[in-house]
């Protein structure tokens, strides 16, 4: 269980962020000058160099929105120019791309950062640029919508696999259709059918809460509060959900735990802008008090669930229920040890989840609950405290990754194993890295009073 630091201060975390800072802009052109982009997009590293794995197109938008996120944090116009002239060229074949489920993922981190630092005046105004920027994400929702499964009751935006399976990542790419409505635009179907993007949003958040999420009750009576299935398999003819399933976790009935990081902050992220959705434009979706209430059972349970199934210094196994952890014996009650002889860390799922912590209890807060937000906003600084430091932060100048010990995917074994090494460790993941950059421009704008990050800004 982490051992919640309640004496922590964001503000005792500034040295550590500038030294972050630090290393992100060196990281950042390591890749620029030694990555061969004519593999493909860097994926995750082996023995320190990025490289690539052709499965889903997923990541590049995390490489070109680290620039981006860099330069927000630091003023530096290199890393604006990098990011900006890189989504110009390379992302456009991302917004039309009906094949998967990230869009969230990729445009979001590209024309949608770039769009944010518009409308907050960190780049100069250009009212095309603008228009770009919109066109990009209005259109990325769109195509994100209308990859749908329908089931009783509502729907959700199926993955990769086929319209049987819901992700539990996916509630991420909700992001892009909830912007994509913000900004006005009009979803149209067959017979120019007018669909809402705010109800496929809707219901795929609520298909997540109710399929992806377990609460110890009704259908899983049996289980644990909180724990999460990576996927979810549903009956296409009828619309009935048949069974929890895992394409990266070691079961169905463990709990992978970047699945769980996804859901934590997704939930959280998705509280925070409902609070822009007016009561009228909710009313045919079950209304807002319900919405509301539905995603803050999700949020607290996957909270609750990370921090009392992760060790002391609030970095996860890989998934837990891996089957070697008894191994390690009392695990969670040390600090993680990502050169164990046994069981995958997963750090990039910590770069995650610790957005769902701080998000959640900044929410809690806010409406008067300051006991139970102020839970999970320590929670969050004693995890970024421990990102922010060895032997997660990469210090090593030849070491293309920032957040060292991310796992891809443990059972098609695709991670490195160091020479001397038993298990994968020592890694880095572009999702690992441009998370970790999200939740440290987080707690930057948190130090500095500057305007509050949403991904709706």
């Amino acid at each position: 269980m982490i051992k919640i630091d309640f004496q922590l201060n964001p503000k005792d975390l500034k040295k550590k962020l500038d030294l972050f800072w630090k290393l992100s802009a060196e990281k950042i052109k390591l890749i620029d000058n030694k990555y061969d982009a004519s593999e493909g997009s860097p994926v995750f590293t082996v023995n320190g160099k990025y490289s690539t794995r052709g499965w889903t197109e997923w990541t590049q938008g995390f490489q070109f929105g680290s620039a981006i996120l860099q330069f927000d944090a630091t003023g530096d116009k290199y890393f604006l120019e990098s990011g900006r002239k890189a989504t110009l060229e390379k992302m456009a074949p991302h917004i039309s791309h009906t094949g998967v489920h990230d869009h969230g993922f990729n445009n979001l981190s590209t024309y949608g950062n770039l769009l944010r630092l518009m409308n907050e005046g960190k780049i100069e105004f250009n009212q095309w640029e603008k228009n770009f920027y919109e066109l990009a994400v209005k259109i990325s929702g769109a195509v994100q919508a209308a990859r749908w499964t329908n089931i009783n009751g509502g729907g959700f935006i199926y993955s990769f696999n086929g319209p049987h399976s819901l992700f539990v990542d996916t509630i991420r790419s909700c992001r892009i259709l909830m912007v994509s409505h913000k900004l006005g635009h009009v979803f149209q179907g067959e017979g120019d059918i007018k669909i809402s993007l705010l109800q496929r949003a809707i219901q795929h958040i609520s298909a997540t809460a109710k399929y992806s999420v377990f609460y110890g009750e009704g259908r899983d009576s049996y289980d644990v509060f909180g724990r999460t299935a990576h996927e979810s398999i549903f009956n296409t003819n009828d619309g009935n959900f048949r069974c929890s399933n895992s394409q990266q976790g070691y079961t169905g009935f463990s709990t992978w735990t970047r699945g769980l990081a996804w859901a934590m902050t997704g939930f959280a992220e998705e509280l925070e802008l409902l609070q822009t959705i007016s009561e009228n434009e909710l009313e045919l979706l079950g209304g807002k008090a319900e919405t509301e209430k539905m995603m803050l059972k999700a949020a607290k349970a996957t909270c609750d669930f990370y921090i009392e199934n992760t060790p002391i210094d609030g970095i996860p196994y890989w998934d837990t229920g891996a089957p070697n952890l008894y191994k390690l014996g009392d695990y969670l009650a040390k600090p993680s040890n990502p050169y164990n002889d046994w069981e995958p860390v997963d750090s990039s799922a910590a770069a995650i989840g610790v957005q769902g912590l701080f998000r959640l209890g900044k929410y809690l807060i806010g409406k008067g609950e300051k006991e139970a937000g102020e839970k999970y906003w320590q929670a969050g600084l004693t995890v970024m405290n421990s990102l922010l430091d060895y032997p997660y932060l990469s210090t090593d100048s030849n070491h293309q990754g920032l957040i060292l010990h991310s796992i891809y995917h443990q059972p098609n074994g695709w991670d490195n194993i160091p020479e001397g090494q038993k298990i994968a460790c020592g890694e880095s993941s572009m999702w690992g890295d441009y998370h970790a950059r999200e939740a440290a421009l987080y707690l930057q704008r948190v130090i500095n009073n500057e305007k509050y990050y949403t991904f709706f800004g």
